[in-house]
C-alpha cells in the first residue's frame, strides 16, 4: 500500500532535503550555537561521570544543535 503525498509534506521534504546556503548573519549564530554547546558540553563532562548516561546527554545535546540550525536554515 502506497499512501497519498500532499502538496504541503512534498514542499515540506522539498525544503527539508535541501541545501540552505547561510545568508545574511546565519553563519554567526551557528557560530555562537555550537559554542553555548561546548560549554554545556564541558560542564556534563566535568560534573558527570563517564556513563552511557553522559554518552546520551552529549548525543542529545548535538541533537540539540542540529535541530536549531536546521531550523534557522529551513525556516528563514
Amino acid at each position: 500500500m502506497e499512501y497519498t503525498v500532499d502538496d504541503k509534506m512534498k514542499a515540506r521534504l522539498e525544503n527539508d532535503y535541501s541545501y540552505h546556503a547561510p545568508k545574511d548573519d546565519q553563519a554567526a549564530r551557528y557560530v555562537q550555537i555550537r559554542l553555548a554547546a561546548k560549554e554545556l558540553a564541558w560542564i556534563i563532562v566535568k560534573l558527570s561521570p563517564p556513563s552511557r548516561e553522559q554518552s546520551i546527554a552529549l548525543t542529545s545535546l548535538d541533537q540539540v544543535v542540529m535541530a536549531t540550525n536546521a531550523a534557522i536554515a529551513r525556516n528563514e
